[in-house]
């Protein structure tokens, strides 16, 4: 599975987190991938799940996270799909380092205008922006920061 589609299929999944428990939504995963209008392996289907559930495991940190970065913004203002693919890329830029972060956040203003409003891509772009300009929030500066106290 490409990595856009891998991204669309967790976010279609995240998304629900605003409106079921989180029990509840990973016990609709087996009717989700079942419906039939969705083809993917068991390994594309491990790796979504894996992805799913590494989120929500962080979902409070990241919405705190989110918070955070908002100017002007209460959290609960933002819309469902934008929450939901800022959630997915605050996960994505500080759990994998591999991919470039313009690439990630390209990869979410892309979702946004797909699934959301008329400005959503540029809402999404620019919350995401204060994320990709703190290093502190990154992965790589966290473990940087950890080399450099050694014996902690």
């Amino acid at each position: 599975m490409k990595q856009k589609a891998f991204k669309e299929q967790v976010f279609k999944l995240l998304f629900g987190a605003d409106f079921n428990t989180r029990e509840e939504l990973l016990d609709q995963l087996p009717f989700y991938f079942e419906a039939g209008d969705l083809t993917v392996t068991e390994e594309d289907r491990i790796k979504i799940e894996e992805r799913l559930n590494a989120i929500l495991d962080r979902l409070p940190q990241i919405d705190a996270e989110i918070a955070g970065k908002l100017s002007k913004w209460r959290p609960e203002r933002i819309g469902k799909v934008e929450r939901t693919v800022i959630r997915m890329t605050v996960y994505e830029l500080q759990n994998c380092p591999d991919v470039p972060v313009g690439v990630t956040i390209n990869g979410a203003v892309e979702l946004a205008k797909k699934f959301g409003q008329e400005n959503s891509g540029q809402f999404v772009n620019g919350v995401l922006g204060a994320f990709a300009n703190a290093p502190e929030d990154t992965a790589e500066a966290q473990k940087a920061d950890e080399e450099e106290k050694p014996g902690l």
